[in-house]
C-alpha cells in the first residue's frame, strides 16, 4: 500500500482527477461542493491496474488554506502533481513543489489537467514551462501525462504511470514504532471518537493500548479500517481509521499524535536543518514570528539559530525550535517553517536531534549516533533508540559507552581496587555501570562481594584469623576493627559465624553441638544453659549467642528454661 498526495494550484482540477481515478469524490464538506474550491483535506482510496493498493490525499490549493495541505503530505510516499493545460505554472504550484521538495518527497507523476479545453499550442507550452519550472527538482524526470478528467482521456494511461511509479517506490518501514498524526477527528453514530491519519512506523492492532499526544490521553483501539474496511491490524504506509475508547472526540484535533509512550522520546526542544528557500527576500533569522509544520500540527515556535546570526536565501543551516507541547519526534522526521505574519513560507528541513544537551551558542548539530553517545557518555540501548531511530549492540552491559569515557572508568576502578587493600574493593559501593565494566575486565576478578587484580590471589588463603578465633574457641577474641572486613568476608564464606554480635570459628560452634549432644545424651529430658556454659568453660557472654545458634539451626530445641535434642543433634 502507497499514500500519495495530490499538490498544485488551486482550480487545477485535483479533486475532479481524483474522483475520476477512484470513484469517490474526496471534497466531502458540504461548503467545498456549494463553491467547488476544496478547503481541507479529503481522502480516497483505488486499486491500480498491477493490483495495488492506494490511498489518496487531496490537498486544498487555494494560498488560504496552505496549513491544511501540510497537515496532509507529511506523510505520503509520493506526489500526483497536477498542472492544468489552460493555465501552466501558478504561485501554488510553485509553493506546493517547493514544499514537496523540503520534505523530503522524491517522486511524483505530473498529471496535465484540463486538455479538452486547451489546443495543442497551448498543450505544448503548458508541458514545456513544466520541464522548465521542474529543472533541478525530484520532478525533473517525472512522467508527464496529459488528462482531461471530465471526459475520461488519459486517465488509463495516468493510473498505468502511477503503477510504474510506485514500483520503484519503498514502503514505508516497519520500526516497531507505530505513529499516527491525526489529521481528522470526528464522532462516528454507534462508535464513538474515530481519528484518521497516515500510519507510520509500525503496526497498529485491535485492542492496543496507546496515548494521544500532547495531552496524554489514555486510549484504547476498539476497531480499525483502512480504505473503509475493517481490519483487526494495519501496516505503516496505510490510511488508518482508529475507533477510540478513553477519550471523548472533542478533546482531541488535528496535530495531535497516536503513540505508545514507551516507544518515543518526547520532547518541546529539538535541533535541525534548515534549507531556507533562494526565492525568498531576506536571510531567516531568530527575529518573526514563526510557525512549524511537524506531521500533521501547526506550532508556534522560537527560532535560534546555531552559529551565525542567520541563513540567507538558498542556504541551508542549523536551527534550535523551541516547541510548545510534547511531540514524540526522531532524526529524520521533516517540518516546514513558515512566518507567521506575513504568510510566507521560509524553509524546512530535518530534525538531527531531539534532545540536545549542547548549549546553543556550541552546538553543531547532525544524525550521527556517535555523537549521542559522546556527549553522554554512555547511553542504554533503548534509549539510544528512542534519540536517534538506531538499535545500536551494547558494548558495555545495557549501555552503548563513548571509547573515551569507558577508558576512565576503567583506570578508576583499577585504582580503586589497588588502593582497597589486600581484600579488594567492596562491591556495595560500585553502580551498575561500574559492575558492567568490571565484568569485561580479564586482570580483575570478583569474588565474595569484592574486586580484587588476579595476580594478587586470594588475600584471605593465609590468613591467621580462622587459627586465632578458633584457639579457645568458646572464649573468642574480640574482634579488631581494621579486621572488620576481612571478617566479614570469612563470615561470607562460612569459615566464621557471627551471632547476636559475638564472632566465633565455624568449628566451634561444631564442637559446641558435640558437647551439648554428650550432655543430653546422660540428660536427655534436658540442660540449662548454665549447664551448657560450664561444659563449654565459657562465660554467659559467649554461651548465650552459642546456644542461640544451636537453637536456630535445629541442634536444640527449647523447653522451658531447658534445652532438649533437636532434629539436627549429631550423634556421638
Amino acid at each position: 500500500m502507497h499514500v500519495v498526495a495530490t499538490a498544485g494550484h488551486v482550480d487545477h482540477g485535483k479533486s475532479t482527477l481524483v474522483t475520476a481515478l477512484t470513484g469517490t469524490d474526496p471534497d466531502r464538506l458540504e461548503e467545498e461542493k456549494t463553491r467547488g474550491l476544496t478547503i481541507d483535506l479529503g481522502f480516497a482510496g483505488a486499486t491500480l491496474p498491477s493490483g495495488r493498493g492506494i490511498s489518496f490525499i487531496d490537498v486544498p490549493g487555494h494560498v488560504r488554506f496552505l496549513k491544511n495541505m501540510l497537515a496532509g503530505v507529511g506523510g505520503v510516499d509520493a506526489c500526483l502533481f497536477v498542472v492544468a493545460a489552460t493555465e501552466g505554472w501558478k504561485p501554488q504550484s510553485e509553493e506546493h513543489l517547493r514544499i514537496l521538495s523540503l520534505l523530503g518527497i522524491q517522486r511524483g507523476v505530473i498529471a496535465l489537467t484540463k486538455i479538452g479545453q486547451a489546443d495543442d499550442d497551448l498543450v505544448e507550452l503548458a508541458e514545456m514551462e513544466i520541464a522548465e519550472r521542474t529543472e533541478g527538482t525530484f520532478l525533473a524526470d517525472a512522467e508527464v501525462v496529459p488528462v482531461d478528467a471530465v471526459d475520461g482521456v488519459g486517465l488509463r494511461s495516468l493510473t498505468e504511470a502511477i503503477d510504474r511509479l510506485l514500483d520503484v517506490t519503498p514502503t514505508a518501514a516497519d520500526r516497531k514504532q507505530p505513529r499516527l498524526w491525526v489529521d481528522r477527528v470526528f464522532a462516528a453514530k454507534g462508535a464513538g471518537t474515530v481519528v484518521t491519519g497516515t500510519l507510520a512506523g509500525g503496526m497498529l492492532r485491535v485492542d492496543d493500548e496507546l496515548i494521544v499526544l500532547p495531552h496524554g490521553h489514555a486510549v484504547r483501539i476498539r476497531a480499525l479500517q483502512s480504505h473503509y474496511a475493517d481490519r483487526t491490524k494495519v501496516g505503516p504506509g496505510n490510511r488508518v481509521a482508529a475507533n477510540l475508547s478513553g477519550v471523548s472526540y472533542d478533546l482531541l484535533s488535528r496535530g495531535d499524535v497516536l503513540v505508545r509512550r514507551s516507544d518515543w522520546h518526547v520532547t518541546r526542544r529539538v535541533d535541525a536543518s534548515l534549507h531556507v528557500l533562494d526565492s525568498l527576500d531576506r536571510p531567516v533569522t531568530r527575529r518573526g514570528a514563526h510557525l512549524a509544520y511537524i506531521g500533521s500540527g501547526e506550532h508556534p515556535v522560537r527560532v535560534r539559530v546555531l552559529g551565525p546570526d542567520a541563513i540567507d536565501p538558498g542556504a541551508t543551516g542549523a536551527i534550535r525550535l523551541h516547541l510548545p507541547i510534547d511531540l514524540p519526534l526522531v532524526p529524520g522526521d521533516r517540518f516546514i517553517l513558515r512566518e507567521s505574519g506575513q504568510g510566507v513560507t521560509l524553509g524546512g528541513g530535518e530534525i538531527l536531534d531531539v534532545d540536545p544537551l549542547v548549549a546553543a551558542a556550541r552546538a553543531t548539530p547532525d544524525r550521527d549516533v556517535d555523537r549521542v553517545v559522546r556527549e553522554r557518555g554512555k547511553v542504554e540501548v533503548e534509549h539510544l533508540r528512542r534519540l536517534t531511530g538506531e538499535h545500536l549492540e551494547p558494548t558495555v552491559g545495557k549501555w552503548v559507552v563513548d571509547p573515551d569515557l569507558l577508558a576512565v572508568e576503567t583506570d578508576r576502578l583499577r585504582t580503586e581496587v589497588a588502593d582497597a587493600g589486600p581484600l579488594g574493593l567492596d562491591l556495595a559501593r560500585v553502580d551498575d555501570f561500574g559492575r558492567a565494566v568490571l565484568e569485561t575486565l580479564t586482570d580483575l576478578v570478583i569474588d565474595g562481594g569484592h574486586v580484587r587484580s588476579v595476580a594478587t590471589g586470594d588475600a584471605l588463603a593465609e590468613s591467621d584469623l580462622v587459627a586465632r578465633f578458633a584457639a579457645d574457641p568458646f572464649n573468642p577474641p574480640d574482634p579488631v576493627p581494621r579486621e572488620a572486613a576481612e571478617i566479614r568476608e570469612l563470615v561470607r564464606r562460612g569459615d566464621l559465624i557471627s551471632q547476636s554480635g559475638v564472632v566465633f570459628a565455624a568449628s566451634a560452634v561444631d564442637e559446641a553441638a558435640r558437647v551439648v549432644a554428650r550432655l543430653l545424651a546422660d540428660q536427655p529430658d534436658g540442660i540449662t544453659v548454665a549447664e551448657a556454659r560450664d561444659a563449654w568453660g565459657t562465660t554467659r557472654k559467649f554461651a548465650i549467642p552459642l546456644i542461640t545458634r544451636l537453637d536456630e539451626t535445629g541442634v536444640t530445641r527449647r523447653r522451658d528454661d531447658l534445652r532438649i535434642a533437636g532434629p539436627r543433634l549429631p550423634e556421638i
